[in-house]
């Protein structure tokens, strides 16, 4: 399970940052692998209001870490974490410049009628500090938490909201932080229990992609589809993209990764070749399958649709024998 930290607060040692870095922990301690995003850290230009992501699902600022990076994040994590100070009684500008920009990924789906394969599964959490009492205090930052995790795919899973936390230490002193947290780590655990599956070909930029998309959205939760490649292209096949969109998957955004890479985090139960061969690693205790299907990159469009399909046969055998 890959989890995704927004640490929203520009104070790299505060209140927020106790909180987050504290859940992202017991989630390792459970076996998660986890990132955190000190988004003050990170480039992110504001949303124009141009409409283009609407019109072609892709944003027309492309040289900031939103598109570098933080898309691609996005739509790689099991869960997402947004947590945020409260500043007139919403988000911090700098995580609210951030959930501006997944519009972006709301258009893909709304406008486009495009599904994200970890729709299904993908999990919300929030976690806000706020230096008053006030009965009101979160509910201008829970509205929009509701909408940036439609937006980025995601059930709103849980919130936990803390009232008169100001000072330095106060998080770190409150009595029912470290009870609550386990309690909403508790939750999230069936997703560590899922069978650990990856699907790995020479580039990961074609076959195995197809596989874990495929496997993401027909799973029913029962498999967490990991990816990669021997030798990881620097982008995924834009032909690839574009024939899964025609069966109404979007895997734009997804960033190659090298199979060390997963391996360091996660011990997959089963590993699923295509292509890679002997360069693929051997890890005891691992159920390993090879997949005999010919590389479509530079191919036509017909046969990556051909592959596409053969793909998409074998993850429902699989996942039938689950």
């Amino acid at each position: 399970m890959f989890v995704l930290g927004l640490q929203g607060s520009p104070r790299k040692k505060g209140n927020t940052n106790y909180l987050l870095t504290s859940f992202l922990e017991e989630l390792q301690k459970k076996g998660a692998h986890t990132h955190l995003i000190h988004v003050a850290e990170k480039i992110i230009k504001p949303c124009i209001g141009c409409g283009n992501c609407e019109r072609k699902g892709v944003c027309v600022i492309t040289d900031d870490d939103m598109t570098k990076e933080v898309y691609g994040l996005l739509r790689r994590a099991d869960v997402v974490i947004a947590a945020t100070p409260i500043y007139f009684y919403n988000a911090t500008a700098q995580l609210k410049t951030l959930i501006d920009r997944t519009q972006t990924l709301w258009s893909r789906k709304y406008k486009l009628g495009l599904t994200d394969p970890g729709r299904p599964d993908r999990k919300g959490m929030l976690l806000a500090v706020g230096a008053t009492k006030g009965k009101n205090l979160f509910e201008g930052m829970a509205l929009t938490a509701k909408y940036f995790f439609d937006a980025i795919g995601a059930d709103h899973h849980g919130s936990l909201m803390y009232r008169q936390i100001e000072n330095a230490g106060d998080m770190k002193n409150h009595p029912s932080m470290a009870d609550d947290i386990n309690k909403e780590v508790e939750r999230l655990s069936p997703m560590l229990r899922r069978k650990k599956i990856l699907f790995a070909c020479r580039e990961n930029a074609c076959r195995s992609q197809m596989a874990s998309a495929f496997a993401q959205y027909l799973a029913g939760g029962k498999i967490d589809a990991l990816t990669a490649g021997s030798t990881p292209a620097a982008a995924v096949n834009p032909l690839m993209t574009e024939v899964m969109g025609e069966s109404g998957l979007d895997v734009a955004f997804r960033i190659p990764q090298s199979i060390d890479a997963v391996i360091a985090h996660t011990k997959p139960d089963m590993i699923i070749t295509m292509g890679c061969g002997d360069q693929c690693p051997f890890i005891p205790g691992v159920v390993y399958e090879d997949w005999d299907l010919e590389d479509p990159a530079g191919k036509s469009v017909e046969f990556m649709r051909t592959i596409r399909d053969e793909i998409e046969q074998r993850v429902k055998k699989l996942i039938g024998t689950l």
